[in-house]
């Protein structure tokens, strides 16, 4: 049917007489005026490609009438302009769709039908680690070594799939190539412009929101279907005004304001909605600045978290190399639609659902942990608040070291020289990750701190695991050209990849007389990284304790070697005249950072960098792949495996039918993450995995890691639930293992799913609030999906999770309000019968009972949101949904 807004097309400029945009002005509709800056992308997105199918004039409607349907639970479409991925969720994301052709083949449809239709862009970033933290190639040839098997399918699906474009390794982090380089702000396809915007399997992706581009994570398998031209299917969320007031103190970093921040949002409750920032605030920051903020918008919980087009993007745009006829068009066509921003105009203010304030001013240096990314701390109080955290409960800010043990000491020896290690003793100090490694302001700050602390004799004890992993090449540049490069070389900080390392989990070996004396002291050790996630068990097993904070405070806290220092009070160290150093006296102001940013990070720099990206890495342009359009699966392959998802597909839809009988494979408490579900870090020598890997003739040097593994269904199976940190309470205490009630025995889980698979007995998981949270991890669902887990009752979810849960298949189940497993008595224990409706009568959010073997009854809401995951739910999930679609349309 021919879209029926046809009406607001019209010229951009009369010298382009095939180039059209829908001027959404024409609507006459004075709700456009009042509508937040995000909302009008997700109102152009639905004109643009209203069918009255897909999407429908009354989806139009509904997102005019924002202001009164943000409260009704009303669910619209919404088709980005483009998907991007990284390898440790896109490796899956291309196994799935080689195993969905071979589907398709098996069910008699054209097999080259399953294609990505949306843009794709896939940026190889998470497999480099910090194996070696004094030489980027010794790192880069090993990530070869190990990844060459999976590098070879990435260029197969490069080459076999339309429409998709792959980054190759050492080109950087994914956000921060996107915000250089692959972010268009505008596109210019088919005859149209139109806004960029788009998903991405990677939690983080709402960093491109700081440049205008409206984009968030979504899980693995949901990004599947956008790739194959489904639209999201969306809540209209509510969107609250962010107003930014005031300057920052010259000696506050970007961190210390996201961190502030962060904190403030999870406070208010932002969980399911768009931020959007105004104010004249937003005029006082960078680019790099805004994206800082936007990137850690998983860590306060929005959906999305935008920064409007406004002057400061377009500078930003000539900066990094963009060509200037994009530039003007991309100016031109924001303003005549309405979507370009002046902050300093408060007419231009749209409603919002709540507004709240930050005075920049009020902003004080902070770092964030020991185990979350929300638990600001002060840099003034983080010696005193780790020494409480010593001491108080197992938790969140509490490791329960005995009060008599607090000042324990290890010596140990390291390079034949004598150490000692104690609680709070730091040793990973990283520089790492997208958070910050996108601004040049810290980053420069980091370099001239280093610079300031070598010239006053300070150094970083040997033993510590520095390393520096730059979001880009371009940083590269401009750290060599202010000349600051050996400064931080100097101090152990030299650059180990481009890439996501120590952020998440590639932090590579400790040396063992290190790890050695951590064991035998139970110390609580430290890292402390620039990253964004510092989850238990996700950094690095061995230090319990891990802080966020900015690349010059991971430098100071280097060179105090350990984070139970008052900067305040106590001197970094002497220098050659006996004279204390303290922090204020190498710290760098905001005025000299800015002054060296402004001379040295040129468009010249990001043109250099950007031209060769695709071509410049040898090693994978001499990579051999497969031509053939069905991928040739080696069965002896223990990286890529065709999964076994669609086995057993066929046309005919399968009848909802209750779950009876389930016993429960765990009983968890608050914020498990999907690190702690799935993690993507180190596999344990005495691990189900291991083991696997160990009978397949592998050494434990050739283990890699989960996340290098999730090509293979095998191996991340039994990597479920794997975190060495996991809490589970049948066991109660930190180890990735469960009760097995018919036998009474204590198993890895999964050994014990297998025994209850096996004996044809269904599974649930029994847990808290926030369950899911972290990153956007597919294999956070899958994983529980292969080990037989029908469904999962919750206080609530992570908002991607739960959508990843939808996509297997699982069923999200949530307590009803002021209700918990404690509150109804539940000890996990008992068997479970939860009565599922018949297809046809179920609606979504309803209400189901649950009936326990102990006589017990009570009510959980069934958490599919919307028609759409119910569809998804009948198929057995997204995937299998497609499959049917993509069959019968051949």
């Amino acid at each position: 049917m021919s879209n029926p807004f046809q009406h607001l097309l019209e010229l951009l400029n009369p010298a382009e007489p095939n180039k059209k945009f829908f001027n959404l002005h024409k609507l006459n509709d004075p709700r456009y005026a009042r509508l937040p800056f995000s909302i009008r992308v997700l109102l152009e997105s639905a004109i643009r490609n209203c069918d009255e199918f897909l999407v429908k004039s009354k989806d139009i409607d509904n997102i005019l009438s924002w202001k009164v349907t943000q409260h009704e639970n009303v669910e619209v479409p919404f088709r980005p302009a483009r998907v991007i991925l990284q390898d440790f969720t896109g490796v899956p994301a291309v196994v799935d769709f080689a195993a969905m052709r071979d589907a398709v083949n098996r069910l008699g449809g054209n097999p080259e039908k399953i294609n990505p239709i949306c843009p794709v862009d896939l940026v190889i970033d998470h497999s480099i680690q910090v194996d070696f933290n004094r030489s980027l190639q010794k790192n880069q040839e090993l990530e070869f070594e190990r990844n060459r098997e999976r590098f070879e399918f990435l260029k197969w699906g490069s080459q076999a799939f339309q429409n998709m474009r792959i980054i190759p390794p050492g080109s950087g982090i994914i956000h921060q190539v996107n915000l250089e380089y692959l972010a268009r702000v505008v596109f210019d396809q088919d005859g149209l412009y139109y806004p960029d915007s788009l998903v991405g399997t990677d939690s983080h992706t709402t960093m491109i929101d700081g440049l205008g581009v409206l984009g968030w994570g979504v899980g693995g398998i949901e990004a599947e279907a956008v790739m194959l031209g489904q639209p999201i299917s969306m809540v209209l969320p509510q969107v609250i005004g962010y107003k930014l007031i005031g300057n920052p103190h010259h000696l506050v970093t970007s961190t210390d304001i996201v961190l502030t921040v962060t904190k403030h949002l999870r406070q208010v409750g932002v969980v399911g909605k768009f931020v959007e920032f105004f104010g004249p605030g937003v005029a006082q920051l960078s680019i790099a600045d805004r994206a800082t903020i936007a990137n850690m918008c998983p860590e306060y919980g929005a959906t999305a978290a935008f920064f409007p087009v406004d002057l400061v993007s377009i500078h930003y745009l000539q900066q990094t190399g963009r060509e200037e006829d994009k530039v003007k068009y991309i100016q031109k066509y924001l303003e005549a639609a309405g979507l370009f921003r002046d902050f300093s105009n408060t007419e231009q203010d749209p409603d919002f659902s709540q507004v709240v304030e930050l005075d920049l001013s009020t902003v004080v240096p902070c770092c964030s942990g020991p185990k979350r990314p929300q638990d600001k701390v002060a840099v003034s109080d983080m010696k005193t608040d780790f020494e409480s955290c010593l001491g108080a409960k197992q938790g969140f800010k509490g490791f329960q070291i005995p009060q008599g043990h607090h000042s324990d000491k290890v010596k140990f020896s390291y390079n034949d020289l004598d150490y000692e290690l104690m609680h709070g003793s730091v040793v990973i100090a990283a520089i790492t990750s997208c958070t910050n490694t996108s601004n040049p302001s810290v980053m420069l700050g980091a370099g001239l701190l280093a610079k300031n602390a070598v010239e006053a004799g300070l150094t970083v004890k040997p033993y510590i695991k520095t390393s520096l992993s730059p979001g880009s090449g371009v940083v590269t540049y401009y750290l060599r050209d202010s000349g600051v490069m050996p400064y931080l070389s100097k101090l152990g900080f030299d650059v180990v990849g481009y890439g996501c390392m120590t952020c998440i989990g590639n932090s590579g070996p400790l040396p063992e007389s290190v790890v050695e004396a951590i064991v035998q002291g139970d110390l609580v050790a430290v890292g402390v990284l620039s990253g964004n996630r510092n989850f238990e068990g996700r950094v690095h097993p061995n230090t319990r304790a891990n802080y966020l904070a900015s690349p010059p405070l991971v430098i100071a806290y280097a060179i105090a070697g350990t984070i139970r220092i008052d900067f305040e009070t106590e001197p970094l160290g002497v220098n050659a005249e006996g004279k204390p150093v303290f922090l204020r006296d190498i710290w760098p102001t905001r005025d000299e950072i800015q002054a060296v940013e402004r001379k040295y990070v040129i468009p010249g720099m990001f043109k250099e960098v950007y031209e060769k990206i695709e071509k410049v890495n040898e090693s994978w342009n001499n990579l051999k792949a497969p031509t053939d359009q069905l991928y040739p699966w080696d069965p002896k392959s223990t990286y890529i495996k065709s999964p076994p998802f669609f086995d057993n597909l066929t046309m005919e839809l399968v009848p909802s039918k209750p779950i009876t009988d389930a016993y429960v494979l765990l009983n968890l408490g608050d914020s498990v993450t999907t690190d702690h579900i799935s993690p993507a870090g180190n596999i344990a020598r005495n691990s189900p995995a291991a083991r696997f890997l160990t009978v397949r003739g592998l050494t434990p040097r050739e283990f890699n890691s989960y996340g290098s593994r999730r090509g293979n269904d095998a191996v991340m199976a039994r990597g479920t639930f794997a975190n060495i940190r996991l809490f589970n309470k049948f066991i109660n205490r930190q180890a990735p293992l469960t009760k097995h009630f018919p036998s009474n025995e204590e198993l890895d889980i999964f050994d014990a799913a297998e025994k209850y698979i096996e004996a044809g007995q269904n599974l649930i998981i029994l847990t808290g609030k926030e369950y899911g949270s972290g990153s956007s991890r597919d294999w956070a669902a899958k994983g529980p999906f292969l080990l037989g887990i029908k469904a999962v009752l919750a206080e609530s979810y992570e908002r991607i999770h739960r959508s990843n849960l939808v996509g297997m298949g699982i069923i999200p189940l949530q307590y009803l309000p002021e209700e918990n497993a404690e509150v109804l008595g539940l000890t996990g224990q008992e068997r479970y019968n939860i009565l599922i409706p018949e297809d046809k009568d179920l609606r979504p959010g309803m209400n189901v009972e649950i009936k326990l073997d102990t006589g017990k009854t009570f009510e959980a809401i069934m958490r599919f949101d919307t028609d759409v995951e119910l569809t998804y739910y009948r198929n057995g999930g997204i995937l299998n949904y497609m499959i049917r679609k993509m069959a019968n349309s051949c």
